[in-house]
């Protein structure tokens, strides 16, 4: 029997943050602890470090048993055992993946689960990125009062959750920031919202990877100073990647930027699919019928450095602990910088 891939099989529409996003601040960023305490916000406690790409975080585990005293440990590298633990896993997936024919209905209209997705969960799914100020300061120096015309574009905007947090710091007189989405229902939240400023804003219906090569509404060609794109890549398919920066490159000003976060290879949530989820080598698809896929270093390399410059790459490792549980919980993001060539 075929799946039937009506609404009614479109399940766990209100999956925790920690599966979707899986951002600093969102994660563990004044989460209560199992004391009702709240933890402090440890995405803007970073200190620079001169041996890698990007700060982080700072609270490192250098005692095994004080694993339990904190909700949260940066920097925490694999060990064999465990990587071969993850490829067990990828391995049992790939023994049952994704039927030819539910493949072929999930590939074939995936704007609609994105709409579906956002028509029930609305903008109280995502809370504003606390951590965007110290990961992409230049997103922010763009709000200063003497920053002089800065256009920001944000792909894959959802509920204005990068959008919202640089308005609400804006002083410059000159900043546009534009916000696009696959899903027209993620589009509709984000012009309704009050903290929608037309005077600075704008928001439409785009598809990153557009094979005919259309430009987001209200945007022309090489005119974009920064384009923000924070878990948006994962949802395209890897046949989808090569327009997908062809479309950002035609976007993007000489010397223009990339800023970038995912979700990368041997994230927990990859390594949580069960059968019947995996589409592709590394590419799945969730209950609700949404798309994503786990990056490596190299391959941001190859994908983005054959139409830019990169500036930085960087793999934030998390643990997470549930203290109550006793559950170890290992996050994978990637971040990255990249540069539109002169």
């Amino acid at each position: 029997m075929q799946t039937d891939l009506t609404t009614t099989n479109i399940t766990r529409l209100t999956m925790s943050t920690e599966e979707r996003d899986g951002s600093p601040a969102e994660v563990h960023s004044e989460a209560p602890s199992e004391t009702g305490t709240p933890e402090p916000d440890w995405s803007v406690s970073r200190e620079a470090r001169g041996d890698r790409p990007y700060k982080f975080g700072q609270r490192y585990l250098k005692d095994e048993e004080s694993v339990w005293d904190h909700n949260a440990w940066d920097h925490v590298e694999w060990g064999e055992e465990q990587r071969v633990e993850a490829e067990e896993k990828l391995a049992k997936q790939k023994e049952a993946p994704v039927t030819e024919f539910d493949k072929k209905a999930y590939m074939a209209d995936p704007a609609r689960y994105w709409d579906l997705f956002y028509k029930n969960n609305k903008e109280n799914f995502f809370k504003d990125r606390k951590w965007l100020r110290v990961e992409f300061p230049a997103l922010y120096e763009a709000t200063k009062a003497d920053a002089g015309p800065v256009s920001i574009l944000e792909v894959g905007c959802g509920a204005g959750n990068t959008m919202f947090p640089v308005l609400g710091a804006n002083e410059n007189p000159d900043l546009r920031i534009f916000g696009c989405d696959f899903s027209r229902r993620a589009v509709e939240i984000v012009r309704e919202s009050d903290q929608f400023d037309p005077k600075h804003a704008g928001a439409s219906v785009w598809d990153l990877a557009d094979p005919e090569g259309n430009l987001p509404e209200g945007i022309e060609e090489h005119s974009v100073d920064i384009v923000v794109m924070i878990f948006v890549f994962s949802a395209l398919a890897p046949e989808q990647w090569k327009q997908a920066m062809k479309n950002v490159d035609r976007l993007l000003k000489p010397g223009g930027r990339i800023l970038f976060r995912d979700y990368g290879r041997y994230d927990l949530t990859q390594l949580r699919f069960k059968k019947g989820r995996l589409l592709d080598e590394n590419f799945y698809i969730r209950g609700d019928g949404t798309r994503v896929y786990f990056f490596t270093e190299e391959e941001l390399h190859d994908i983005f450095g054959e139409r830019f410059e990169v500036v930085k790459v960087g793999t934030d490792r998390r643990l997470m602990v549930n203290r109550q549980r006793r559950i170890k919980m290992y996050r994978i993001w990637l971040q990255a910088e990249f540069r539109k060539k002169e």
